[in-house]
């Protein structure tokens, strides 16, 4: 354990063609705020014969969210939703009782040129008494996300609330995610401005605390009333995650996360079955982990 806190560093882990760096879940730190997985996507080269195809796939008990940085990806789900995200956009799907969907590269970025796809796609779990709620889907386009400068920063607050802001990106508990580039030495200010848990990835660049450095593809978690002073350092690239704990534990099992284990055997029985809600114009199937 550092002084400064827990520093988590990107694993690998292999999801078809697709190399994703995941933050969270840790074995020491399960969850940051609500905050329940947190998946980095590329930076990777796409086409001319590779693309992102994730087949359908269910969830229960999150809402996952989509930040692109580059790339595109179609998104389409069982609710009939279908939804090209863009980079600076969000994507929000509530999953509560279930729902499916799949991501895949969109038909004309098929057209045998090569393009950077990069970006992070997040659970949040839902409150315990929204984990059985009816499935939404929002997207926000990204001239809608608020943003500001500070000095030598930009910020845009991605989702939640923060630094006396409140994004368009609907939530269910008190949290935030921010994304901060820079350009020259800032000292990132979060008290006051962010309550609960925080995590800061650093996307690029590094930043110092506590007389400690900590580079691209870790991410320092820490309480925000303990933060020390932090300095980033020049053209570095952030995102805050994190908000108040919730106060049950969550149970995960592959793509299901409750509060419930009951629950959780419930969903993998209907998604052997095929009694889970399912998408009519996909009959592609992500079977159960052995």
């Amino acid at each position: 354990m550092s002084t400064l806190g827990l520093i988590i560093a990107e694993r690998s882990r292999d999801i078809g063609d697709f190399l994703v760096g995941r933050l969270i879940p840790f074995r020491k730190k399960r969850m940051i705020g609500p905050f329940v997985f947190i998946d980095h996507m590329g930076p990777t080269q796409l086409g001319p014969t590779k693309y992102m195809d994730v087949d359908q796939h269910p969830h229960i008990g999150i809402s996952t969210l989509t930040f692109m940085l580059e790339g595109e990806i179609m998104h389409e789900d069982s609710l009939g939703t279908r939804q090209r995200i863009t980079p600076g956009s969000v994507n929000l799907m509530v999953a509560g009782k279930g729902v499916s969907h799949t991501e895949r590269t969109p038909n004309d970025l098929r057209n045998g040129n090569s393009f950077t796809a990069h970006g992070y796609q997040i659970w949040i779990a839902l409150p315990k008494n929204m984990e059985d709620c009816i499935p939404e889907f929002h997207h926000i386009e990204a001239t809608e996300i608020p943003h500001w400068k500070e000095g030598s920063a930009n910020f845009k607050l991605i989702a939640g609330e923060g630094y006396g802001r409140t994004s368009p990106v609907p939530v269910h508990s008190p949290l935030f995610m921010i994304e901060i580039r820079n350009t020259s030495e800032f000292e990132l200010n979060t008290k006051d401005h962010l309550k609960g848990e925080i995590g800061i990835c650093i996307v690029e660049g590094s930043i110092e605390a506590c007389g400690e450095v900590v580079g691209k593809g870790n991410i320092l978690v820490s309480k925000v009333e303990d933060t020390c002073k932090t300095l980033i350092k020049p053209n570095s690239h952030l995102l805050l995650f994190g908000g108040a704990p919730l106060p049950e534990e969550r149970h995960i099992y592959w793509n299901f996360v409750s509060s419930e284990k009951e629950k959780i055997e419930h969903a993998k029985k209907a998604w052997e079955k095929k009694i889970f809600p399912m998408m009519e114009n996909d009959k592609s199937y992500v079977p159960l982990p052995n």
